[in-house]
């Protein structure tokens, strides 16, 4: 998929996972889509969580708070091609994150990307989900795979 169409199929109605075009593994089983300023402006707020396989992309946003919110979130910002601009773990209630140069932001449960292979840099995009694809669960980081993201040059769990 070419790198200028991460944000196109959000305009369709379909249901859409989220896949790491660097590993192939799936980030997001379901995404939600914050597209309209309506929709921008509620994001998560008035819920008591995100389930985490899910993720809600908003876009166009290159900031994000939690002012207001019940629980604490991961975020990835990215660019229009879906690449990793900068990634927050564990942002707490009350707190805002912002990347110069992102489009989208992409909201999920607070340690959710922990069990995700992902590094600033790697480019996502989204898939048609079907319902084979449904089962599929994003893997864990365990010892090998986190050998294999120290090559990379992010840090290990040892870290």
């Amino acid at each position: 998929m070419p790198a200028a169409a991460f944000c196109a199929p959000l305009a369709d109605a379909g249901q859409y996972r989220l896949i790491n075009a660097h590993t192939g593994h799936v980030v997001a089983e379901e995404v939600e889509r914050a597209l309209t300023r309506r929709a921008r402006k509620q994001g998560l707020l008035g819920r008591d969580g995100l389930d985490p396989s899910s993720a809600l992309i908003i876009a166009p946003c290159f900031a994000v708070h939690t002012i207001g919110m019940r629980f604490a979130i991961d975020v990835l910002f990215v660019t229009r091609g879906g690449q990793i601009l900068k990634m927050v773990t564990g942002l707490d209630r009350w707190r805002v994150s912002a990347a110069g140069g992102a489009y989208a932001a992409i909201e999920f449960a607070a340690g959710a990307l922990a069990s995700r292979a992902l590094a600033v840099g790697d480019r996502l995009y989204l898939a048609p989900a079907t319902r084979a694809s449904l089962a599929i669960v994003a893997p864990r980081c365990d010892a090998a795979s986190s050998q294999n993201s120290t090559t990379r040059g992010w840090p290990s769990s040892a870290a």
